[in-house]
């Protein structure tokens, strides 16, 4: 679109993806999008299970789109863990990968074959990416990660809202995605130390080191001795300084950040609030501060604080839903959806790989993939001739 080649900075890299839900699809999709080659296997007849459900239960003419937003640029094998010869083809695979990523429970992939101390004797170069909720050795190991239920037991739940409030969970699956994002800062890592030393390595992923490392500044803050206590008034969290906090305006909602009190209070005409501010930033007066400006800020529209604000300098923005969020002129500059053209799905919008580089841009090199529509190409690829191919799915193995 701006003239820039496809992305090929992981070009030649070499990905096997034994993953499910997000975590896993999502981390992998960031390796796809940097231009390696993904392979994503899944079980025979359609039975993935993000084939099967989607958030807001949005499926377009049957294609399930919590799919789609995982899976671009990879190709789909079918394969039967359960069948010997479907783990003979998984074994052919190990063998030529540079990257083997999964999130199932610890000790599926073991029961299979396919776990770290065995794939390394296979493939001492490997990358052996193991994701989970907890971590393989953790007492609690045998639990599902799930995003909400790690925001409860990481505390990050417990942190968000009022005091009057109860525990108030992040409205979309934040750890999930930043899971995502670490499993792919991992491999690309351990990419860097495998040019170096020649050797493989194995990565872990939890979804509690994640969602602890979320709340790197708070929990950090809380173990060296801060007491953080919510309040009932618009502050925003526990631990920055007035008046950051998002106040309720005359037609919706008003952000505002870290801007010096004294500055605030010549932007809003508040002599009162002048009176307040101290020298630095002023924690103590975090209430006060609140509950000072929340009548003051009820008195107009969203619109008119920020055309009074922003231009003084302030720190404040508009509460925005999704129609204008993707209507923001900003958003609209940041290029960040793409459409694609399903063959099945029709029309389909998706967020793009969220950061842009001088050699290339990552695109839609392949689009989601139907249930082992790359089954034949992959297995021809590893050695299997027709005849063979045949005798595996007249096995049921692929």
């Amino acid at each position: 679109m701006d003239g820039r080649p496809p992305l090929a900075i992981l070009a030649g890299v070499r990905v096997v993806s034994f993953t499910q839900f997000l975590l896993g699809p999502s981390g992998v999709q960031f390796l796809a999008d940097l231009g390696a080659d993904v392979v994503k296997i899944e079980p025979p007849g359609g039975r993935l299970w993000e084939r099967n459900w989607s958030g807001a239960d949005v499926f377009k003419n049957g294609v399930s789109v919590f799919f789609l937003l995982a899976h671009r640029n990879q190709r789909s094998l079918t394969l039967d863990l359960k069948h010997p010869e479907g783990r003979a083809v998984a074994r052919r695979l190990v063998e030529r990968a540079d990257v083997i990523v999964q999130n199932f429970r610890p000790g599926v992939m073991a029961r299979h074959g396919l776990d770290w101390e065995t794939t390394k004797s296979l493939n001492p170069r490997l990358i052996y990416v193991s994701a989970s909720g907890y971590g393989e050795s953790s007492p609690y190991r045998d639990r599902p990660g799930q995003d909400l239920l790690m925001q409860g037991v990481s505390g990050l739940a417990s942190i968000s809202g009022r005091a009057d409030q109860p525990p108030t969970a992040v409205g979309t699956a934040v750890i999930d995605q930043h899971g995502a994002t670490l499993l792919a800062l991992g491999v690309l890592g351990a990419l860097l130390e495998r040019h170096r030393t020649g050797q493989g390595a194995h990565v872990e992923v939890s979804m509690l080191r994640a969602a602890l490392d979320l709340q790197i500044e708070s929990a950090t803050y809380f173990l060296n001795g801060a007491r953080l206590d919510k309040t009932r008034t618009p502050l925003a969290s526990t631990f920055h300084p007035p008046p950051y906090g998002i106040y309720p305006t005359c037609d919706g909602h008003l952000i505002l950040s870290m801007s010096p009190l004294a500055q605030l209070a010549d932007a809003l005409e508040l002599p009162a609030l002048r009176e307040v501010a101290r020298p630095g930033w002023n924690f103590e007066s975090r209430e006060t501060v609140a509950r000072m400006l929340e009548p003051v800020i009820r008195t107009r529209t969203t619109a008119e604080w920020i055309e009074r604000l922003v231009p003084k300098g302030v720190w404040a923005a508009a509460v925005n839903d999704y129609a204008a969020t993707f209507a923001d002129p900003a958003v609209q500059a940041a290029d960040a959806v793409e459409e694609i053209r399903h063959p099945i799905a029709g029309p389909v919008k998706l967020l793009r790989f969220p950061l842009e580089f001088s050699s290339g841009r990552a695109g839609v090199r392949r689009l989601p993939p139907a249930c082992g529509e790359h089954t034949d190409e992959i297995l021809k690829q590893l050695g299997y001739d027709s005849a063979a191919i045949a005798r595996l799915r007249d096995d049921g193995a692929v």
